[in-house]
Formats: C-alpha cells, structure tokens, sequence
C-alpha cells in the first residue's frame, strides 16, 4: 500500500525591506518599524520599540525576534543601536493594572516613537492597531515577519525586556524571572503559591485575579 503523499511544509519567508522601499520613493524620508514584547506575561513591564532603519546599513539576518537565538538577538541588538535611530519605551505592571494591556501596550509604543531622536514621517506597526502617532502609521498583522524595520523593533523590545526581567530577577530572585520572563511557568505559578504577588506582578491577569493570589 503507498503512503499518502506528505503535505508540502510552508516555509515562511523573511521580511524584507519591500514596503520601506515603497514609501521611500512615495517621498517619505524617515520610516519607522515599532513592535511590542510582553502583552501575555503575568509579571514585569510591556516594553515597545521604535526603529527607524538606515537603508545603506540594513542589518544581515533581521527577524521575528521569536525566531532567534538569544546570542542572535544580542549580536543584532548591538548592530541595530550602532547604524539605527532606536528608542524605547516600557509601561509597568501598575499601570497595566490600571488601564488595561492594550491601552498600555499602544501607550508604550506611542511614547517609543515621540522619543526617537528623529520625528518619523511614517510609522510601521506590527499588529491590527495603530496608536494616535504625530505621523501617518499603518498596521501590519504579522509585521514582525513582513517588515525588516518591524523585525528590528521586535528584536531591541525583546533583549531590552529579557534583561528588565534579569534586573528584577536578581532584586527578588523568589519568581525566577530571568528564567521565564514573567510568563506563567509551573515554576512561577508554584512561587507565586507560595509567596504570593510581587509588586511587579500584574493583579489584573489570571490566574492572579480569577484565585485571589493578590489577596
């Protein structure tokens, strides 16, 4: 009996400069990609990044920052600070609490690009929303793989998150944030039976809301 014929594996493609291009002949000058890390965490800050790439210095090797290795992502993160305009902005988990994680993702990335050195002219965002921006913005679901300057947004939000939780970690090593990053790992879900909320965790989200642990 033959076997079925296996299905075709996608390959997903890499992002590229393609839309940057188009804007730049369209007469736009500065062009700027800005992505979010840390909507889904239990703990820590969301932290979004607005990168505005030099197209005669486009970093080899842009991607989803998902799709790197921690050492990629450094290697990157130095040749992106070194050739790019680059800010960043983090809200923290209070205020997260406060105004909900869409209100402050979209106020991260909003101030991440009013604190570029460089006012863009047009703004590249990955995800269905576009925050209120001093410019013209578009929403790119997915963007992070569609667009390079996107993809360089997502890698500085990334490493700058991943070392925040670092930082917190070894101020209150009891959730083991450097390890996690705030997610909720069996780990940090037994610790926080244990010991209860942090002041960086968000009360907001489940389980910390639906079980009382705030309590």
């Amino acid at each position: 009996m033959k076997k079925p014929a296996s299905k075709p594996k996608t390959v997903k493609s890499a992002p590229d400069f393609t839309r940057e291009q188009a804007l730049l002949a369209a007469g736009f000058k500065w062009i700027a990609g800005v992505d979010e890390v840390g909507r889904g965490p239990l703990a820590g800050p969301v932290v979004a990044a607005a990168v505005i790439l030099d197209p005669d210095h486009l970093p080899s090797g842009l991607n989803d920052s998902k799709t790197l290795s921690a050492a990629r992502r450094d290697a990157l993160y130095l040749e992106i600070m070194r050739h790019a305009h680059v800010a960043v902005a983090s809200i923290p988990a209070p205020v997260i609490d406060r105004i909900n994680i869409r209100q402050a993702t979209l106020l991260a990335m909003v101030r991440a690009v009013n604190a570029l050195a460089v006012r863009p002219d047009h703004v590249l965002v990955d995800g269905r929303d576009v925050p209120v921006l001093p410019c013209a913005g578009e929403a790119l679901i997915g963007g992070d793989g569609k667009s390079l300057s996107i993809a360089a947004a997502s890698i500085i939000a990334k490493v700058t998150r991943d070392r925040l939780m670092e930082r917190l970690s070894e101020h209150d090593p009891r959730y083991g944030f450097a390890a996690h990053a705030g997610y909720g790992t069996a780990f940090h879900l037994a610790a926080l039976q244990e010991y209860g909320p942090g002041p960086d965790h968000r009360l907001s989200f489940a389980p910390l809301k639906n079980r009382g642990l705030q309590d």
